[in-house]
């Protein structure tokens, strides 16, 4: 009876929790049903977005969206010049007309170079200077180089400005019936060894010179006007012929010319750029460099003559005068147009001629004297 009556506890027990729940799953599902029922979208209905999607706080502004960069870049510094000092041969002359060009019209700045020409208090120190590294190139003419390598002196010509000698045998007076046997008895003065060295031996015979009578040769110190003006000299071995006929011409002095061809001399370059042989292949690049800026100098100068003579006095009015304005034609003419070109025979030859005159123990080889840079 009692187990009985403990069963039908039991399931009134269970069909109350069954009711329960039932009761409870119907009034979810309704409001389920209701939520679902939305109202419509409109243009007057509020939109909101999650705070994780657009976080925002109270004290803080908002950062401003970087705006594209609309000005260009600065523009790259181009690399430094490479500083070359060049001694010239003597005062700045028409000679000297490619590196003025060259200078002036920004050809050296083109191949990256910044080219400072000097002029010496002397010339004869420019050999020296460059031989000690004080600078890196300097000017002179053929002969004095073979002279001077044969010394010793670590010296190679890179570049020829003029091909022909642009010195001469100046002589007081016209040129005589026998003028050789006239040469003979004069008094020269010479500017340079290749006046006292070459010329001289040329002009006076070894039988006048090893007499009592023999006048030494007098140096001048590249003032020869003054010394023929004075007297002291009667000719000078090695004068300038663009311009000291020109100039004994304004002092009433008469003079004739001797070429150093007429004399046997081979013929040889007048003026040349040289540099340390010691460094020759360290700086091929920059020689190279500076000659093609000097070849593109050459090119303009030939195709503009009389606008090259403008720039010149223009840039350098101390050279505006007659006899610079005179001796420009023929220096035009005489201006090597591939500057680093090298004629080995012309040098060899030269080299035997100083065997054959004594005035050297040896032979050189060309490569010693003097070399193509674009070779190198």
């Amino acid at each position: 009876m009692l187990r009985c009556l403990s069963l039908v506890g039991q399931l009134r027990f269970l069909i109350s929790i069954c009711c329960i729940f039932f009761l409870y799953s119907s009034a979810y599902a309704e409001e389920a049903v209701s939520s679902s029922v939305e109202t419509p979208l409109s243009l007057e209905s509020d939109v909101v977005l999650p705070e994780t999607f657009w976080p925002t706080t109270d004290n803080e502004e908002a950062d401003e969206v970087p705006s594209a960069a609309l000005v260009l870049p600065p523009p790259l510094e181009p690399p430094p010049l490479k500083h070359v000092s060049l001694m010239l041969d003597w005062y700045l002359s028409p000679q000297h007309t490619a590196l003025i060009v060259a200078e002036e019209r920004g050809l050296f700045t083109a191949q990256g170079l910044e080219v400072e020409l000097q002029t010496p208090a002397d010339p004869s120190v420019a050999i020296k200077l460059l031989a000690a590294g004080e600078v890196d190139l300097a000017l002179t003419r053929q002969p004095l180089l073979h002279l001077f390598a044969h010394e010793g002196v670590p010296v190679t010509r890179i570049a020829t400005l003029v091909e022909t000698p642009l010195t001469a045998v100046i002589v007081k007076g016209e040129a005589q019936t026998e003028n050789a046997a006239h040469l003979a008895g004069l008094h020269y003065g010479y500017s340079t060894r290749e006046g006292v060295d070459l010329l001289v031996p040329e002009l006076v015979p070894r039988s006048v010179r090893q007499t009592d009578g023999f006048l030494v040769p007098q140096s001048v110190h590249f003032n020869a006007a003054s010394a023929m003006d004075e007297g002291s000299i009667d000719a000078v071995a090695d004068g300038f012929y663009h311009f000291l006929p020109q100039q004994l011409s304004a002092l009433g002095i008469t003079t004739h010319t001797v070429r150093y061809s007429d004399l046997g001399v081979p013929r040889h370059d007048g003026l040349v750029v040289v540099a340390n042989s010691n460094s020759l292949a360290k700086h091929a690049d920059t020689w190279t460099r500076f000659l093609n800026a000097i070849e593109e100098a050459n090119d303009w100068i030939v195709e503009n003559p009389e606008a090259t003579w403008q720039l010149v006095i223009d840039t350098h009015p101390i050279l505006d005068n007659p006899t610079n304005a005179t001796a420009w034609p023929d220096i035009l003419r005489r201006m090597a147009l591939r500057p680093a070109a090298l004629d080995s025979r012309r040098y060899a030859s030269f080299e035997t001629y100083l065997l054959q005159e004594g005035l050297i123990d040896e032979v050189l080889p060309v490569s010693r004297l003097a070399v193509d840079p674009f070779a190198l």
